[in-house]
């Protein structure tokens, strides 16, 4: 397997707020990296960094090996490191083709004679949503009328074809039902069957278990635990993110002690 991204003791401080400190995981092809963590838990801070948004305040990261500084977004892009955020940035009234080469349109002719191949990037939308085992019924319909899956598969197969190495998912399954968070899981998966490392940014176990090779667990900034799959069960992370302690002390103050139960008065 090859190490596409290395963070080692990655650290950030925001003057005298210490928001990330000694966090170390690996990206690796063919792999999916799990990084788990409620509100709080530095997530976002650690994804702002692997994606160029923020320098690290301590600590390396390394690309393919090589040490390296990100000054921009445009830096990690240009490393085949690509970010899908929850928001997705799309324009929901223009068509999916549209959307999926938004910024980076191909052109024909020369000079003023110069135009948009409307042609080519469509049929290399319906190509490349093909491959990923999308399959819409016209890349003309605006890409707003898509189920939130759908829109999420669109914004990988797009990184995908942008020459993306390694992909980092912002909670891409937050805000979806159950149905549409496993036709993102899905896709997960036939990216990491590519040979992409995948970066799952999650706070719910339940969806990470299944796709997940290694599985990062952040708490208040700090590393809690960094395992390969077969070291953890679904219970354990999930005792590890709630802290077993804390949710024994709950559930004994939410039990009904015998007799408690009150009748309502009429």
């Amino acid at each position: 397997m090859t190490t596409i991204v290395q963070a080692l003791n990655v650290g950030k401080s925001y003057g005298t707020v210490l928001a990330i400190s000694g966090i170390s995981a690996e990206i690796v092809a063919g792999e999916v990296l799990c990084i788990l963590g409620d509100n709080g838990a530095g997530k976002s801070t650690l994804i702002k960094i692997l994606s160029g948004v923020h320098t690290p305040s301590e600590g390396v990261l390394k690309v393919y090996g090589e040490e390296r500084t990100f000054e921009s977004p445009r830096d990690a892009l240009d490393a085949g490191i690509a970010t899908v955020y929850q928001d997705l940035a799309v324009v929901p009234l223009m068509p999916v083709w549209r959307n999926f080469f938004l910024g980076s349109e191909l052109r024909k002719g020369w000079g003023i004679f110069k135009r948009l191949d409307t042609a080519a990037m469509r049929r290399i939308t319906k190509e490349q949503l093909s491959e990923m085992g999308i399959s819409l019924r016209n890349v003309e319909q605006p890409i707003g009328t898509l189920s939130g899956g759908e829109r999420q598969a669109v914004a990988i197969a797009r990184a995908v074809y942008f020459g993306a190495q390694a992909i980092i998912l912002d909670e891409p399954t937050s805000a979806l039902g159950v149905k549409q968070a496993s036709i993102v899981l899905t896709y997960i998966a036939k990216a990491r069957d590519r040979g992409l490392g995948v970066v799952f940014i999650t706070h719910n176990p339940n969806h990470a278990y299944p796709v997940g090779d290694r599985f990062l667990l952040l708490k208040l900034g700090k590393s809690i635990g960094y395992f390969a799959k077969k070291e953890l069960t679904i219970e354990k992370m999930t005792a590890l993110m709630a802290g077993s302690d804390e949710m024994t002390n709950l559930a004994q103050k939410l039990e009904r002690k015998p007799g408690s139960r009150t009748t309502s008065k009429s």
